[in-house]
Formats: C-alpha cells, sequence, structure tokens
C-alpha cells in the first residue's frame, strides 16, 4: 500500500458526498483532479471501493469499511497536529458551527478574526436550512449554530450578533404601482418561495398570514442563492434578507420595492444548548465574539444601517 494523506481525504470526501462533483466543490479541486485520485487509490485494492451504475456512484460495503479505516486516521492525523501545535502553547481543536443559509454571508466576518490569531484550530461550518441547523444542535454535533429565529423547542444560551432585516426585492427593470392597498399589491405580485423548512421561507408565510394576503406562488427554491439568481433573471418578487443582496442592491440589478410593514426585523444570534460544557476552543471564540463583536459590526456591515 501507498496511499497518501490526500487521497485518503479525497475517497472520503466522495463517500460523504456520494458523488465527484460534489466532492471536488467542497475539496475546490477539479472533477478530473478527483477521478485520478479515486482511481490511483482503488487501484491500490483487489476489492472494488466504488461502483458506476448508469450515471450514479455508489459505495461498495467494502468501500464503506474504507471510509471508516480512512476516518480514523485522518482524525488521527489531526490529533498529531493538534498536539505539536499544543506543545508549543497554541490553541488548538476543531470549533463546530451550524449556519442557516444566509448566514453565510455573516458568520464568516465574526470567525475571521479569531481564526488569524489561533493558527491551530480547525473550522467546520455546515450551511443549511434551519431544520437542519436546529437538529444539529439537539443532537449536540455542534457547538453553536448561527439563527435568525430562536428554536422554540430547544433550551438554549444565545448572543445577538446582528439585526435582520427582510424585504420585498424585485427586479429593477419593474415599475410597480405605488398606490393601492398591500394587498393589491401582493395580489398580483408572482412570488418566489425558500423550501419548507428555511427561516427566510418561515418568516415570509408569516408575514402573508398576518397581513391575511392572497399571493400567487411562482416556484418554491432551495437556497437564498437560487432566489436571488431568480430574481435576477425576473421571475418574480420575494421577501428575502438584506444581508444577501448589498452587490446587487449597489449594482442597481435588484431594487427594495417599499411595503407597508416592511422590512420585517429580527436578529443573527449565535446559539447553543443551555448549560453546555464548551470545549477551550468553543469557550474561547465566545469570549472573543463578547470583546470584538460591537467593533466588527462598525468595521463590517456599516452599509447595513443605509436600509
Amino acid at each position: 500500500m501507498n496511499y497518501t494523506l490526500n487521497q485518503l481525504q479525497i475517497f472520503l470526501k466522495i463517500v460523504q458526498t456520494q458523488s465527484i462533483t460534489k466532492a471536488s466543490e467542497e475539496l475546490n479541486l477539479t472533477q478530473p483532479a478527483v477521478s485520478i485520485q479515486l482511481k490511483n487509490f482503488q487501484d491500490q485494492f483487489d476489492i472494488p471501493l466504488t461502483e458506476l451504475v448508469g450515471r450514479k456512484l455508489y459505495i461498495t460495503d467494502f468501500g464503506r469499511e474504507i471510509a471508516i479505516a480512512t476516518e480514523n486516521i485522518l482524525n488521527q492525523v489531526h490529533a498529531i497536529n493538534y498536539k505539536t501545535l499544543a506543545y508549543k502553547g497554541q490553541l488548538t481543536g476543531r470549533l463546530k458551527i451550524s449556519v442557516v443559509s444566509t448566514g453565510k454571508y455573516i458568520m464568516p466576518y465574526f470567525l475571521s478574526g479569531f481564526m488569524k490569531q489561533h493558527k491551530g484550530i480547525e473550522l467546520l461550518m455546515d450551511v443549511t436550512n434551519k431544520n437542519k441547523v436546529v437538529e444539529s444542535l439537539e443532537n449536540n454535533e455542534v457547538d453553536f449554530a448561527l439563527v435568525s429565529i430562536l428554536p422554540a423547542s430547544l433550551h438554549i444560551e444565545k448572543m445577538d450578533l446582528l439585526q435582520n432585516k427582510l424585504f420585498l426585492v424585485g427586479n429593477v427593470k419593474n415599475k410597480l404601482k405605488k398606490e393601492g392597498s398591500t394587498k393589491e399589491l401582493f395580489r398580483d405580485l408572482p412570488l418566489i418561495f425558500r423550501e419548507k423548512g428555511s427561516g427566510t421561507r418561515q418568516i415570509m408565510e408569516g408575514f402573508i398570514q398576518r397581513n391575511n394576503l392572497t399571493v400567487m406562488k411562482k416556484m418554491e427554491l432551495t437556497s437564498n442563492e437560487a432566489v436571488k439568481q431568480a430574481l435576477l433573471a425576473d421571475l418574480g418578487y420575494s421577501i428575502m434578507p438584506l444581508i444577501g443582496i448589498r452587490n446587487e442592491l449597489h449594482n442597481k440589478e435588484l431594487q427594495i420595492i417599499p411595503v407597508k410593514s416592511l422590512p420585517i426585523k429580527t436578529t443573527w444570534s449565535l446559539i447553543w444548548s443551555k448549560g453546555k460544557k464548551h470545549a477551550p476552543v468553543a469557550q474561547a471564540f465566545l469570549d472573543y465574539l463578547k470583546n470584538q463583536k460591537k467593533q466588527i459590526v462598525q468595521e463590517q456591515f456599516n452599509w447595513y444601517e443605509q436600509y
């Protein structure tokens, strides 16, 4: 056997994603590069690790056994790296955070300075919808979660980071009549929704119900980025967070449509299970945020106050 750590990392990512395409995206590699490394790794075994049926990739039972061993090997490599850095007096370990999809526009700014201070920390940040974020926190799979709607089902503690503002947004090509009621406006608008389980979807549906609106549902998309692209293509309108459309507003590609009762305001909060005993890395991150979050907001989100 003459496999490399790079091959192990690539094989494990293929098993986790069940796809060479997705693995290449997450590893920031080209698909041919991933395919070559998979072949080189596979060639060292007499038993197949994967099978291609049609165009779908399947992991064999043997491949899954190798994946378990691979993960153990990589964990030991991480442990060696951590011990080396710890011996030098540096903070080491993993920081695991689950973030709702729109939170990807926020969380990196609150992490950047901390990660630069502590080179020995490995960040694992999962970006997904609200239901899965809450589930990962409930199962104690992460240290923290970033949400804009607090989960009523969990006992949590929190640190508020930034206000969340949601507006009605559409393509700048469209000129809507400003006169008339909110009901009349929404009755004629083709609306684009996020998928069920999304916090933005929950907020949008709450607004529609509170205002007793009859709306035309145009489509349902599974990410904030997909909704934004649909708006840019002039496929409809949506109520969406301001945080994700800064460049499009600046470039005059999208517009905020003035509506009574909008914007809807919530708060981006970092949350964790009540009474959780934090590992040193997680506690250090909380301490960092307590001291730096005000400055981060002033430096990175001052544009936010214009709206």
